[in-house]
């Protein structure tokens, strides 16, 4: 469980900034004619409300711990 969350979160964050890059592709390319720069921060915001809940699923079972200290 300890990896799990670790690689879900470090993935997690790896296509937040993929997506990131492909809505500044999509707004250079097409010039705010179409969606798809819209479509690809909207992605981004669920991604980024799925890191956090993954962060404090990850806090909460104690994988995550404030400045790398145990939990007393």
């Amino acid at each position: 469980m300890d990896l799990a969350i670790r690689i879900a979160i470090a993935t997690t964050i790896l296509i937040i900034i993929a997506s990131l890059g492909s809505s500044l592709f999509y707004l250079i390319k097409d010039r705010g004619q179409t969606n798809r720069t819209l479509n690809a921060l909207k992605v981004r915001i669920v991604l980024s409300v799925t890191l956090f809940l993954l962060i404090l699923l990850g806090f909460f079972t104690g994988v995550i711990t404030p400045n790398g200290s145990p939990l007393n």
